[in-house]
């Protein structure tokens, strides 16, 4: 009689039921044959299992086992097959009784040992098994707590072959519990080690930033070596607001896929800061592989990717974000599938003006030729530019400024308030949009939620004939006035508001860019 035990797989971030099929019949070839569109990590497995059983001191059937992974039209990855084919074996052996076994699941790799490993993905596989129906679902110890997030499930850590046998037959494992929010409340009073207060002068960069940050805008910076561009990226991520319940989940779903979260902190509470060299390739940042797995710009979702040096990159490179950059998704396609990642982040870079890094300073005269210039800044393309909402120019500090020893009178925590506070507006605004910031809004929701008054119109008129402007920077200015008019607390938008989004969407250095 076949056995059958519940698991899932997935791909992307979703989550498909699989039934772990297990026939034992007599024949002269024994061992176990897996079929069901296994990789090689799922064949290795039947080493795996047999070695587990027999050094767990429970008897492995000298017969032929055959496992199907069902549905067979569907490619299974991982390794966290080792345990459900066990347990089945032990089923159909009757070493576990076949009805205690239903209505659980079953995750986890085996050493040869029999103890458990911890494995990736746990948390939308997890999620994935709840909507199926699973009511109890057991996991290696070193995933307990990640699994243990989902609301729902009954989640049992076990750190051994043994200890899942014993489970079902005389000592029942306690049920692990998680209180998400506690981590996100330890998460919210943690101090940053860079802080806007240590920032010297650079208002107009300082304020650039925090509009940023308030409507997850993309922003330029572009100035001479040591104006401070970099210290400013540090810092903005201080100013950055706390993840919500929601996008905390999100987050760490795309983080247990690719393996980066720990067995102490199962739950990413901060947004993510990911920085990238210049050397990175296009598939380390758009993510890929044979099995699709999540590249930088879906690392940093719901966060910032920061590109320093940004015009070093290769422009092979940089024309790959157009379209994350558009979508806030990165479609992967390969031959037996596709792979859907989120990439909503905000894009911040830094540039100097022209490869001497002195066009345009007060200090210091540029030595580069127009044709150095035209070369150096054509790497940035018109269109990549045009999805960067904020393209600010950073200037050497004054002597004054730079001989100054007192801290700034405003630090990273009064900007936060000010950013969580335009945040909150939004989600209220948004919240039957399918939406949470500005940066976000299509073009039927930026004629719904940014309305101009007359002056309003004539003004963004005259700055359309006068720079030219195209149809997604019209729509960009917009957004960008209406995340100033959230920090000011303000229904409409202003004109001070669409003034001051102009100012910033307007660069003299990226202009020339731009021809």
């Amino acid at each position: 009689m076949v056995i059958k035990i519940n698991t899932a797989s997935v791909i992307g971030l979703e989550a498909f039921k699989v039934d772990v099929e297990i026939d034992i019949v007599n024949a002269m070839q024994q061992g176990i044959v897996i079929v069901g569109l296994p990789d090689t990590a799922i064949n290795e497995a039947a080493s795996r299992v047999k070695s587990a059983i027999k050094n767990s001191d429970l008897a492995f059937p000298s017969k032929k086992i055959i496992v199907n992974l069902a549905p067979a039209d569907l490619k299974k990855v991982g390794t966290h097959f080792d345990l459900p084919i066990a347990v089945g074996i032990l089923g159909e052996e009757d070493v576990i009784e076949k009805e205690k076994l239903k209505g659980y699941a079953f995750i986890g790799e085996l050493s040869l040992d029999g103890a458990l490993r911890g494995v990736r993905g746990v948390l939308p596989l997890v999620m994935g098994l709840k909507n199926f129906g699973i009511e109890n679902v057991i996991v290696p110890q070193d995933n307990v707590n990640e699994a243990a997030l989902v609301d729902g499930v009954n989640i049992f850590g076990a750190a051994s072959l043994n200890e899942v046998v014993h489970h079902f037959l005389d000592e029942p494992i306690a049920k692990t519990q998680v209180n998400l929010d506690n981590y996100l409340q330890d998460a919210a009073e943690e101090d940053f080690f860079y802080d806007f207060k240590d920032v010297k002068g650079q208002q107009k960069a300082k304020r650039a930033m925090e509009i940023a940050a308030a409507g997850a805008h993309n922003m330029l910076m572009v100035g001479s070596p040591g104006a401070g561009k970099t210290l400013l990226a540090k810092c903005f991520e201080s100013i950055l607001p706390p993840l919500s319940r929601q996008e905390a989940l999100e987050l760490t779903k795309i983080y247990s896929i690719a393996g980066l979260l720990s067995e102490k902190k199962p739950l990413m509470t901060k947004r993510p800061f990911r920085t990238v060299h210049h050397t990175a390739s296009a598939n380390g940042i758009i993510g890929g592989g044979s099995n699709p797995k999540p590249g930088e710009i879906t690392l940093a979702h719901r966060g910032v990717l920061f590109l320093d040096e940004m015009v070093e990159f290769p422009r092979s490179v940089l024309e790959v974000l157009r379209q994350p950059l558009e979508d806030s998704k990165i479609v992967i396609s390969r031959a037996q599938h596709s792979v859907t990642y989120p990439a909503k982040f905000i894009l911040l870079g830094a540039m100097n003006p022209c490869p001497c890094g002195f066009l345009g300073d007060k200090e210091k005269q540029c030595t580069c030729s127009e044709f150095q210039i035209s070369r150096y800044l054509s790497r940035l393309s018109g269109p990549l530019l045009d999805r960067i909402d904020l393209q600010v120019d950073v200037t050497r500090l004054t002597s004054d400024e730079l001989l100054n020893m007192a801290p700034a009178k405003e630090t990273s925590a009064d900007i936060r308030a000010r950013v969580v506070n335009a945040r909150k507006i939004q989600a209220e605004r948004y919240k039957n949009d399918g939406i949470l910031t500005n940066s976000e809004l299509d073009t039927k929701l930026i004629r719904k939620y940014c309305q101009l008054d007359k002056q309003g119109q004539e003004l963004l008129k005259s700055a359309v004939i006068k720079y030219q402007l195209s149809g997604r920077k019209y729509d960009r200015v917009l957004k960008l006035a209406r995340t100033i008019a959230d920090l000011d607390n303000s229904q409409d938008i202003r004109t001070t508001h669409l003034m001051q989004a102009l100012q910033y969407r307007i660069s003299e250095v990226t202009e020339l860019a731009n021809r």
